[in-house]
């Protein structure tokens, strides 16, 4: 009775060691790194293969209200919560994928009734006899495919790389953001900086204007004058709400990023205490460690896997499948007898194998199209590098010219007030006329504005350098465990 059952089981094992002894398909081949030994731009950065910024890479900047609006845009952006459903269905899909691995095993239990015809070709063997009667069943089957030459082995391997993918993706989604914060929030205190020379420059400006008009009045000075002053004065007041309407504007699109209404305020204008800092050092790696570091480029190297493994899969459809299928259970037409053993039923098999013979060409079509979306993948992985490395180099260079920008800025400054001081003196004396003086506040006004938006570039450098260089994410430590999947 059980010699059937005990063949079919040496045959199963077998299969299964024939299974685990190769895998059809080419082995994933990681691509090569970069050969660059160094940055260009890098300058006195550190350069080392242990350079690298912190997770929460925005604290090197030091300021507590960018940290909270980093942590609330990780916490509260809709986009965030799509990635992590994004890798909440990618790892689902692999679930579904794993189970493919595995024998599928159910269980069933049934009751009918039936009565069969006397005038049938049974019913007249019987003595035109019918048959009737309640049948009991109850059993379990299983079904498994046996992966031979490990076709399901690389549908796992393809399914498992793309819910990679889609982790670092959504990782790839939460540094986009976080830069995104990050140069919102100085481009608007950069405005805010500029806010308060502006108020400054407009209460000179008002303080000029009467005293042009007290000078008038009293015969010691032109019509002429009191127009230019005043001129002065309305310029300045234009451009100061110019700028507040750009920062209006930055602080609406801030609110968006951290998942606040934009009809609430978010941040206060930081006043006469609006001094920008100076940018922090960023660490700078090596262009070899870049693979490692951006979750763009490690999510690109997922893919290429998956596609890898694809070929694989295409390249199984020309070897047999083989299945097995079972059941075992008890029937009866007596409730009460379903559990002797004489109720008893059983089958093993068939062990049934699958070869294709023809098909016109649709499995080496499909082999062609596989090997194709890889050779493509190769390709687009080869271009998102360079474009990586050229964003890192862009920001690097950029954190060297505006340094030097800043410094020629600051000769300026000085330059432009010691001429405002020359140029109210002589006016004063009536050795010039107001226009210089006029002359000498534009040309201080646009030195101190210009210096202001020259501090703010940098620091939007040293963001720029960060995001680059991957914001300190590693594949196995998200970059904000706060939008992980639950």
């Amino acid at each position: 009775m059980f010699k059937p059952v005990i063949r079919t089981t040496l045959a199963v094992a077998i299969a299964a060691a024939l299974g685990a002894c190769g895998t059809i398909g080419p082995d994933f081949k990681a691509p090569q790194s970069v050969d660059a030994p160094a940055y260009r731009h890098a300058g006195a950065a550190s350069q080392s293969d242990t350079a690298r910024l912190p997770a929460a890479w925005w604290t090197v900047f030091g300021d507590a209200t960018l940290a909270q609006l980093e942590e609330r845009a990780l916490r509260d952006n809709p986009n965030v919560r799509a990635a992590a459903q994004r890798l909440v269905q990618a790892q689902a899909q692999l679930g579904v994928t794993r189970a493919g691995q595995l024998p599928s095993v159910g269980v069933s239990a049934g009751i009918s009734n039936a009565r069969t015809s006397a005038e049938t070709s049974q019913g007249l063997a019987l003595g035109h006899r019918s048959i009737e009667g309640n049948n009991y069943a109850v059993g379990a089957n299983f079904s498994w495919e046996l992966d031979l030459w490990g076709r399901v082995r690389r549908i796992v391997e393809a399914s498992d790389a793309q819910a990679l993918a889609a982790q670092d993706d959504r990782d790839g989604v939460l540094l986009m953001l976080s830069s995104q914060v990050a140069t919102a929030y100085w481009q608007l205190r950069g405005l805010d900086a500029e806010i308060a020379i502006l108020n400054d420059a407009l209460a000179t400006r008002r303080e000029s204007q009467q005293l042009i008009e007290a000078r008038f009045n009293a015969g010691l000075s032109n019509e002429l004058d009191v127009a230019r002053a005043r001129i002065e004065r309305a310029n300045a007041e234009s451009d100061l709400q110019e700028v507040q309407r750009q920062r209006n504007n930055l602080e609406h699109a801030l609110a968006v990023l951290v998942g606040a209404s934009p009809s609430q305020p978010l941040l206060a204008a930081a006043g006469q205490a609006a001094a920008l800092p100076l940018p922090p050092s960023i660490p700078v790696g090596l262009p070899a460690s870049l693979l490692g570091q951006r979750p763009d480029l490690a999510s690109s190297v997922a893919t290429l896997k998956a596609f890898n493994a694809q070929v694989g899969v295409a390249e199984g459809a020309f070897y047999p499948s083989v299945s097995l299928t079972g059941n075992f259970g008890f029937a009866s037409e007596s409730l009460s007898d379903i559990g002797k053993g004489s109720a008893r039923q059983f089958s093993a098999g068939p062990l049934a194998l699958s070869l294709p013979i023809f098909d016109a060409g649709r499995n080496r079509a499909n082999l062609k199209l596989a090997q194709a979306r890889y050779d493509e993948a190769v390709a687009n992985h080869e271009a998102r590098l360079l474009t990586a490395l050229r964003e890192v180099e862009d920001a690097l260079s950029d954190v060297q010219q505006r340094q030097q920008q800043g410094d020629v800025q600051a000769q300026a400054q000085q330059a432009a007030a010691r001429a405002l001081l020359v140029a109210q003196a002589r006016y004063e004396r009536g050795v010039s006329t107001y226009l210089d003086v006029t002359d000498a506040q534009r040309s201080t006004l646009q030195a101190d504005r210009a210096a202001a938006q020259i501090r703010t570039q940098r620091l939007l450098a040293a963001v720029s350098v960060a995001r680059a260089l991957g914001g300190g994410w590693r594949q196995d430590a998200p970059l904000a465990t706060i939008a992980d999947p639950r």
